[in-house]
């Protein structure tokens, strides 16, 4: 074999396992009967999909010690932290969130990923669930399926950040700590809510989707594709990307292509539709853990000049809150998956939450 070539295979196989370097996921499904929504409707079996990294550790009394819950942003699920940018800069051997230490768990959100969702069965029919919903599943997940009775970290990404909020006001003993990425402690509004009801009124209006009934995705999908890819980064990397015109058709056309063929026009609207019930602006004093908010200066859907994040933290008795700075390795809203971007902070978070004997 060539020496040249030998040396290639090296370094792919030490990057291998360099990208390996944490527990392959053990996935399962934990089916909650009756499960009732906030609207009042109720579905009698009510699947919740997630992937564990890791074991559960107990003091002697029974108290978990070492629960770690990372929650995903909408039209998403618990499989986008298994990437190396995420699990490769968190999960390896001592790594800030080390699985061979930590119990980590990635639910799939009700209407995402392989839970419950309308494209399975019901399409329009399905319950028109909100992130309260979303936030009560996942706490029967961890408690009644996984038998986790407390967390060391509560975090999440986008809509995952906005359901830690919603953790630390509606559980406030449960955690340790709690981390929200690239999101506000406030009621979707201003461009935050305009994007989103375009996408809705998109769907809603198309006569294609056919009250939920359709046999291919309707035309209104594309429309919500082209405004997820707009909202998602920044102008200058977008920029960097397309900076012609024909370069811009084609990055777009490959996007949205590719979220007409694995997305579904009903799981996206209702994805959409659930944040109408988050608003935890007027119990931001019942959170006790100490909680970092991190966002990122470039981030469109949750824009720093707002000052939102700046006012409202001071009424978090334990609160901090972190904008990065735009720079060349800043993504816009995705920053929150890029972890070298923050994991610093998440460390000096765990020493501070850090339950001394």
């Amino acid at each position: 074999m060539p020496k040249r070539l030998l040396v290639l295979l090296s370094l792919i196989a030490a990057a291998d396992l360099r990208a390996a370097d944490y527990p392959a996921p053990t996935e399962g499904d934990y089916t909650i009967r009756d499960f009732k929504f906030q609207s009042g409707e109720t579905l009698p079996e009510l699947r919740l999909h997630y992937r564990t990294l890791g074991k559960p550790g107990k003091d002697a009394p029974g108290k978990t010690m070492n629960a770690v819950l990372i929650m995903h942003g909408t039209t998403g699920s618990g499989a986008q932290f298994i990437r190396p940018e995420f699990a490769g800069e968190l999960f390896g051997r001592d790594q800030p969130l080390d699985a061979t230490k930590f119990f980590i768990i990635l639910p799939d959100g009700i209407g995402h990923g392989k839970s419950s969702k309308p494209s399975d069965r019901m399409h329009a029919k399905f319950p028109g669930y909100g992130y309260l919903d979303m936030v009560e599943a996942q706490y029967r997940l961890l408690t009644e399926g996984l038998g986790v009775n407390h967390a060391r970290l509560v975090m999440g990404t986008s809509m995952g950040g906005m359901h830690t909020w919603l953790w630390g006001e509606l559980h406030p003993d449960f955690m340790d700590a709690l981390m929200p990425l690239a999101c506000l402690p406030t009621q979707i509004s201003g461009r935050n809510r305009a994007w989103r009801r375009i996408i809705i009124d998109a769907i809603r209006n198309d006569p294609a989707w056919n009250g939920g009934e359709y046999k291919t995705q309707p035309p209104s999908l594309h429309t919500a594709a082209e405004m997820l890819w707009f909202m998602s980064s920044n102008p200058v990397l977008r920029q960097k990307e397309a900076p012609t015109l024909a370069k811009t058709d084609q990055v777009l056309d490959k996007f949205v292509e590719q979220i007409v063929k694995t997305d579904d026009a009903n799981d996206v609207l209702y994805a959409v539709e659930a944040s109408r019930d988050y608003d935890p602006g007027p119990n931001l004093e019942k959170i006790r853990a100490p909680l970092l908010a991190m966002n990122s200066a470039d981030d469109l859907i949750n824009p720093p000049e707002l000052g939102i994040l700046e006012r409202e933290i001071k009424r978090v008795p334990r609160g901090r809150g972190i904008v990065i700075p735009f720079s060349d390795k800043t993504r816009g809203h995705g920053s929150h998956t890029v972890a070298a971007l923050w994991k610093d902070q998440l460390v000096g978070l765990l020493s501070e939450s850090q339950r001394r004997p």
